[in-house]
């Protein structure tokens, strides 16, 4: 509920609300508070000022009523004769009628000459002390009588010199504190202390408890501005009355908060009502408001996950012309611009924009619906890809513009004669295509795709440009040859690269393929530890000038002793070194252990060269001039003692980048070797671009000299060419002495093979230098030059 947007809305304007008018409250009842604390402590200011006024006005009548007493003849007649008896009954009598507690006469010499009944002595010591100070005036004040304040007036009395003094002392009763509260409202009580002890209530108008609790916190009321007496907060002012020989006297005056805020009380309930009724309309208003307001939200997140499900169809709902319509509008268009973005990154992700055609992603969508229909009506279903042969030495040569039209041109081929309109067509990677055949079982598949390479064997010219292309194809059937998708495409693929390595054109899958790609994981294993494992081992095999008769270098051969297969022939992990990319670790093995021999030999006075192996991989490297670089300077040789052979093959794989690599190799100083010379095509067009040192002439040309005159004239125009470039020849495979006086006679410049000698353990080559004598190598037991025995085992 809190998460809805319509109640967290109309919540904080609640919140809002009830804080505003909350704190409103709070205010003016603090305020109210505060004045009424304000006006009571301006009524206890007054009160202060009121009772020393009303004492002032009490003296003033009590010494009005002494002045009459001293003007009365009889008690003229009785100071004079001195009867005291008639004084004191004078004093008696006024003293009733003016409610004095004690009245005395005190003669010139301030002596007592007489008293009412009840005369306190300290009553006659303080009145003839306040006499001899007042000399000729009256005289009023506050004095304690045994623990009880009492007003002491005297009067002079004059005829007209000074003949006495009258005394009288009055109690301050209830009366005084009645008159404070009757004229000011406040609560007054005299409170004494007694040689700065602690204060004592001596009168009040307090009766019960309140009285008790206030005798109990007298001590504390008089040092505080407030105080809470049985039940009732009371805010007081201590006003100091007299203070006599270290004796004092207050009054303690205090007014009732709770009394003076009474007449509120009623107006903050008011303010209270009109909080609560002002909150639920608030609260009603501002929930109806977000109610409005969230509506066409709720509509827009309703909208949302419609977009999010992928539904782009459903319009949204506006209404209305505020910011909320206008949002709503905005969103409707997103909808639009979602929807056509939809659209068009769909196509980008599942056709091909060169052809038009379907891509991978597509294809495998298609095929796995095909698969599910096949399975639901049983219908047979067959899948072809094919490769096209040389595509990447067209593009290269041509451009890549050219390429491009030439795969549109084979796409519109396929889909106007190859395929019919159940089937589907899709590019799946640079230049391969695969088809979809519904309803197609082993045999139908095989004519389609017999077709196809029917229809690829018609040139296709293009700007004056006429291309002959070829393909491999491979096919596979469900479910013969898979029940899901990824199993027919994996299998579909294995069958193209058979047709590919076969030239056979077309190839249905087998299932010995899948035993080879496994062998084949297998082997991409193993290779990548022979090499971590240091299971290669490097082989030399010599190379002998023929005009001097000595050795002039040898070629780098390797071989793999693997731990449980044992002896493992080139030719049987070579070729898969090259198609899966790990000939590159072992050519790179092949030049360390090379350079290594090399610094060997020349540290036994033997500066020879020694040839290794290139791959096609390996001259797409062009980091590889470096490495060469590297290795070399490391073993302080000079880069002519080595020698890098390449097939042309390799070079015509990718020229461009090829001859890149062979430059930057020959500026270094490197010796570069054309191997298998004559077995390649179109070799002769880059023959005179390229910058080689030495061309190789392929063994089975040497080998069949003997027997054909074809061989020995091709061979000869190898070696003349050759020499009129300025290139050294190799001849290798040489098996005879037929076969060596032959190249001889036909300037051949460096021969090898079985008949000079065999590959052998780099170890084991300077030992064997050692007994070569010009002829061949000495023979432990006869002396005799070695002779050819079985045929040269496949090098790298």
């Amino acid at each position: 509920m809190l998460n809805r947007l319509d109640t967290r809305i109309a919540a904080l304007f609640l919140a809002l609300l009830l804080a505003v008018q909350l704190a409103g409250f709070g205010l003016i009842r603090e305020v109210i508070s505060l004045n009424a604390r304000a006006t009571i402590g301006e009524d206890l200011d007054n009160g202060a000022r009121l009772i020393r006024r009303l004492l002032d006005q009490h003296n003033q009548r009590m010494i009005e009523s002494a002045r009459v007493l001293a003007a009365d003849f009889g008690f003229r007649s009785a100071i004079a004769s001195g009867d005291r008896a008639t004084l004191a009954d004078t004093l008696e009598n006024h003293g009733e009628r003016i409610g004095a507690a004690e009245m005395l006469f005190l003669g010139t010499d301030l002596t007592l000459q007489a008293a009412t009944a009840r005369l306190e002595p300290q009553v006659y010591a303080f009145a003839r002390e306040q006499a001899a100070a007042s000399r000729q005036s009256d005289s009023a004040r506050v004095v304690m009588i045994r623990g009880t304040p009492q007003l002491l007036l005297t009067v002079p009395i004059k005829a007209p010199l000074t003949i006495g003094w009258v005394a009288m002392g009055f109690a301050l009763d209830k009366r005084l504190l009645d008159d404070m509260f009757q004229l000011a409202g406040i609560l007054t009580s005299v409170v004494v202390r007694s040689q700065g002890g602690a204060w004592q209530v001596n009168q009040t108008l307090l009766e019960g408890a309140a009285a008790g609790d206030l005798g109990a916190r007298v001590a504390m009321l008089a040092g505080s501005p407030s105080a809470r007496i049985d039940g009732t907060t009371y805010q007081t002012r201590l006003v100091p009355l007299a203070s006599v020989g270290g004796d004092e006297v207050s009054a303690l005056m205090m007014r009732s908060i709770d009394a003076a805020l009474e007449p509120f009380e009623r107006l903050q309930l008011m303010l209270l009502l009109i909080t609560v009724v002002g909150a639920l309309l608030s609260g009603t208003a501002s929930f109806l408001t977000a109610r409005r307001v969230t509506g066409p939200l709720k509509a827009l997140t309703r909208s949302a996950e419609r977009l999010g499900a992928g539904d782009y169809e459903a319009a949204v709902d506006i209404r209305g012309t505020d910011e909320v319509g206008e949002l709503a509008r905005r969103f409707d268009a997103m909808r639009i611009d979602i929807r056509e973005r939809d659209h068009r990154i769909s196509r980008l992700a599942y056709w091909d924009r060169l052809t038009g055609l379907p891509n991978r992603e597509r294809f495998n969508q298609l095929l796995e619906q095909a698969i599910g229909e096949a399975r639901e009506t049983g219908a047979a279903l067959s899948v072809l890809m094919l490769d096209l042969d040389r595509f990447k030495h067209v593009n290269d040569v041509l451009g890549p513009a050219f390429g491009d039209r030439l795969l549109a041109e084979v796409a519109n081929r396929l889909r106007a004669h190859a395929v019919r309109d159940t089937d589907d067509i899709a590019r799946i990677g640079g230049d391969e295509f695969a088809l979809l055949l519904r309803g197609a079982g082993p045999d139908a598949a095989a004519d389609i795709g017999h077709r196809i390479l029917a229809m690829m064997e018609q040139p296709i010219t293009l700007d004056d440009h006429t291309v002959d292309l070829r393909a491999g194809i491979g096919a596979v059937s469900h479910p013969i040859d898979g029940e899901d998708a990824d199993t027919l495409l994996r299998r579909v693929e294995m069958a193209m690269y058979a047709a590919k390595t076969r030239q056979a054109g077309y190839v249905h899958f087998e299932p010995a393929m899948d035993g080879a790609s496994e062998q084949s994981l297998s082997m991409l294993t193993d290779l990548r530890e022979a090499v971590e494992q240091n299971q290669l081992q490097l082989y030399l095999q010599p190379k002998v000038d023929l005009a001097s008769g000595r050795i002039a270098g040898a070629e780098a051969l390797v071989r793999w002793r693997h731990p449980a297969r044992g002896l493992v022939p080139p030719a049987h992990f070579i070729p898969f070194a090259e198609q899966t990319g790990a000939i590159r670790q072992i050519t790179q093995w092949m030049i360390e252990r090379t350079v290594i021999a090399l610094a060997d030999l020349r540290a036994q006075g033997l500066p020879l060269k020694i040839a290794v192996n290139l791959s096609t991989r390996d001259l797409m490297d062009q980091n590889l001039p470096h490495k060469v670089a590297r290795l070399l300077s490391l073993r302080g040789l000079a880069p002519a003692a080595l020698c890098l052979e390449i097939t042309e093959s390799a070079i015509m794989d990718d020229p461009l980048r090829a001859e890149q690599t062979l430059q930057g190799l020959h500026d270094m100083g490197v010796a570069l070797s054309i191997d298998d010379f004559g077995t390649g095509y179109s070799s002769l067009a880059y023959l005179k671009r390229l910058p080689v040192d030495q061309l190789k002439i392929d063994r089975s040309f040497v080998m069949n000299m003997e027997r054909d005159r074809a061989d020995v004239m091709i061979v000869r125009s190898t070696i003349d060419l050759a020499h009129n470039l300025g290139l050294r020849v190799v001849a290798e495979g040489v098996e005879t002495d037929a076969q060596l006086g032959l190249l001889r006679e036909l300037g051949c410049d460096e021969a090898q093979g079985y008949l000079l000698g065999r590959p052998m353990p780099a170890a084991e080559f300077p030992a064997w230098i050692g007994q070569w004598r010009g002829g061949g190598p000495q023979s432990e037991d006869t002396g005799t030059p070695a002779t050819a025995a079985t045929p040269a085992t496949v090098s790298a």
